[in-house]
C-alpha cells in the first residue's frame, strides 16, 4: 500500500514538473509574440501579464519536482559535515520546519485563492482577468510542494522503522 502511494506521489511530482515546463514554454511564446508584435507594429494587450502569471505558475508547480530530485539549495554545508545521529536529527529538524512553513504557505495561498473567487477580483493590467485563474496554478503548486515535503518527512520515519 505504501509503495503504491509512494509511486503515485512521485509521479504526481514528476507530472507537476512537466506542467511547469509547459508554462515555461508558454512564457517563451508570449515573449516572442510580444517582440514580434512590436516589430510588425501592432500591440497585443496583456502579454506581459500572462508571461508573469505563467512564471508564477511554473515556479510553484516546479517546487515539488525540484525538491524530490534534490535540486533545491539546502543546508548542505552543515549536513555534509554531520554524521550518524546528528545527521538524522538535523535532517528531521530541517524537514519538520520545512513541512510547517510549506503548509503555512499552502494554507494562505488557498485562502487568497478563495477570497479572490468570492470577491471576483480582477487584475490591474490591460486585460483585467479574474485573479483566481492565475492563482490556481500557484495554489496547486504550493499544495503539491507541501505534500512532497510531508511525504519526504514521513519517509524518514517509515524507512527507519523498515530498515
Amino acid at each position: 500500500m505504501l509503495c503504491k502511494l509512494d509511486k503515485f506521489l512521485n509521479s504526481l511530482y514528476r507530472y507537476s514538473g512537466y506542467v511547469a515546463s509547459i508554462f515555461l514554454i508558454l512564457i517563451l511564446a508570449t515573449i516572442v509574440t510580444g517582440i514580434a508584435s512590436r516589430v510588425f507594429g501592432f500591440y497585443i494587450r496583456g502579454l506581459t501579464e500572462y508571461s508573469g502569471y505563467s512564471l508564477a505558475t511554473a515556479s510553484f508547480l516546479a517546487l515539488a519536482y525540484t525538491f524530490n530530485e534534490n535540486g533545491h539549495i539546502r543546508i548542505t554545508l552543515f549536513l555534509e559535515r554531520a554524521k550518524g545521529k546528528l545527521l538524522r536529527f538535523l535532517t528531521i529538524w530541517c524537514l519538520a520546519i520545512s513541512t510547517f512553513f510549506s503548509g503555512f504557505l499552502a494554507f494562505y495561498f488557498i485562502k487568497m485563492w478563495i477570497v479572490s473567487i468570492q470577491l471576483a477580483e480582477r487584475s490591474q493590467g490591460a486585460d483585467e482577468i479574474l485573479l483566481w485563474i492565475p492563482q490556481t496554478g500557484v495554489a496547486l503548486g504550493s499544495i503539491i510542494f507541501f505534500v512532497c515535503i510531508t511525504h519526504n518527512f514521513l519517509k524518514l520515519f517509515i524507512n527507519k522503522r523498515d530498515g
